[in-house]
């Protein structure tokens, strides 16, 4: 009797990952990493908050491989978590669970909760990069079992392989 083979759990971080403010649009990663640090009105605007490249054509596809997709938003009021999930669901990227940091959470406490075999997060280049990393909090014996996949910040996931596979 074959084995089945299991399904490849991927957290990906939402905000500067997957997704960038309005003002964003037509604009170099450089200056959208500006936009942040002189806090652009949009950056605050989620509401208004579009996908990054072909990210939502590149997840599908691996979902359609057979990927478990969760993400992880920076969000942590009601509210903002239901636009983010808003979001996901209009612009069409596949179904999964949506995770956010609780009170007194921090992302590692959430991505160590979830145990996904592959976290894709930015580099965090705005706000002082990568000691403000998911991965590089996630406890050591913890880090020895997810693959860290590390996309420059607004820079966007087309770069990364259709194939699933190619991650392992």
């Amino acid at each position: 009797m074959k084995k089945a083979i299991e399904t490849m759990k991927i957290l990906i971080f939402t905000e500067g990952t997957i997704f960038m403010h309005m003002a964003g649009v037509g604009r170099t990663r450089e200056e959208r990493v500006k936009q942040v640090k002189d806090k652009e009105t949009s950056v605050y605007d989620f509401v208004s908050y579009v996908p990054i490249g072909n990210v939502v054509e590149k997840l599908n596809g691996w979902k359609e491989q057979g990927a478990e997709i969760a993400y992880l938003t920076s969000r942590q009021n009601f509210e903002e978590v239901e636009i983010i999930h808003t979001l996901l669901f209009k612009y069409k990227f596949p179904q999964g669970e949506l995770f956010f940091r609780k009170q007194g959470e921090e992302y590692k406490d959430v991505a160590e909760r979830f145990m996904p075999d592959i976290l894709i997060e930015d580099d965090c280049e705005s706000i002082g990069g990568s000691l403000e990393m998911t991965y590089t909090n996630i406890d050591s014996e913890k880090k020895k079992k997810i693959k860290s996949v590390s996309v420059k910040e607004f820079g966007g996931m087309d770069h990364l392989p259709d194939n699933i596979q190619e991650f392992s």
